[in-house]
């Protein structure tokens, strides 16, 4: 283990964490200013990495392909947020829970269905196939710089949507007082659409730049769900600033748990059961972080109704 491997893994687990945060952050804003479950969240994460495989096949262009999936995903969302998401306002958290975990099998079938049930091998535009020579014995890939880039450029816009902009006030508001931002003529029914729409834009850029990273698959969603929702009770539900600070954590956790932990249990455990254990761990470690926050701030790192 040397200083070299240490930063590639550390810039590796903020490329994930900033991943997490894009998916989280569209997540945290419609759990805390709508007070909806939505589980098939991670369904528009998928639709966005299967668009921007296929438009990117056909076009040869990824920023084409980034784009079309994320407008595409957001149509989606906006359709499904008319048909479906605004008969679960103000049902009880079970209900909305049934329902979108519904449209979860519903997406899943409906991709099996458009593009079959084998995985999609989607590529790196060619200009960024190389590495780049950061310093002196350390090459690290263009295109995990571009993530790396893309996600802190996204987080510096959505920070300055919400807390320097109009729209941004409304959204605190709606997330800190839905009853009393309606009094004072706050159209809800836009917010809430335009809250949804734009969580899906987020989880579809997610989607569209980790596709290269992992194969595209039928339930991608589901997997990348579960940390997503860590995030966001680690960071407090409704909290954009807290999900930025969440997902880089976790994202350095599970990075550095599966880089390193294999090392430290080989001193111990025959290598091929440290191989194993190692990923378990590492896994359990995120789990074992959000039990520790949650210990001591309850409602996460930085509550939105604080």
């Amino acid at each position: 283990m040397n200083a070299i491997l240490v930063f590639e893994q550390l810039l590796n687990g903020a490329g994930y964490g900033l991943l997490l945060f894009l998916i989280a952050a569209g997540l945290t804003l419609v759990f805390g200013v709508m007070d909806v479950l939505n589980l098939s969240h991670g369904s528009l994460f998928m639709v966005g990495a299967y668009v921007a495989a296929q438009v990117h096949v056909q076009s040869g262009s990824f920023a084409l392909a980034v784009g079309v999936a994320v407008v595409v995903t957001a149509a989606v969302a906006a359709l499904l947020e008319v048909t479906l998401m605004r008969r679960l306002y103000g049902r009880d958290h079970l209900a909305q829970v049934l329902a979108t975990f519904g449209v979860i099998l519903v997406a899943d079938d409906a991709v099996k269905m458009i593009w079959g049930p084998s995985p999609v091998m989607a590529s790196a535009p060619a200009a960024l196939a190389g590495p780049v020579e950061l310093f002196a014995g350390l090459p690290y890939p263009s295109y995990r710089l571009l993530v790396l880039g893309a996600g802190v450029l996204v987080a510096l816009l959505l920070y300055l949507l919400v807390n320097h902009s109009r729209v941004g006030m409304l959204v605190r508001a709606g997330a800190s007082n839905r009853w009393m931002a309606e009094l004072m003529g706050v159209r809800v029914t836009r917010i809430f659409s335009g809250i949804f729409v734009l969580g899906a834009a987020l989880a579809a850029l997610a989607g569209a730049l980790m596709g290269p990273l992992v194969a595209v698959q039928v339930g991608m969603g589901e997997s990348i769900l579960i940390p997503a929702l860590v995030v966001i009770v680690i960071g407090g539900i409704g909290s954009v600033r807290g999900a930025f600070v969440a997902a880089m954590l976790v994202g350095l956790v599970d990075t550095i748990g599966r880089a390193f932990l294999p090392l430290l249990l080989r001193a111990t455990l025959p290598p091929a059961l440290a191989a194993d254990l190692g990923p378990l761990f590492a896994e359990v470690s995120m789990y074992a972080l959000m039990a520790a926050v949650l210990a001591f701030r309850p409602a996460g790192l930085f509550s939105a109704k604080a």
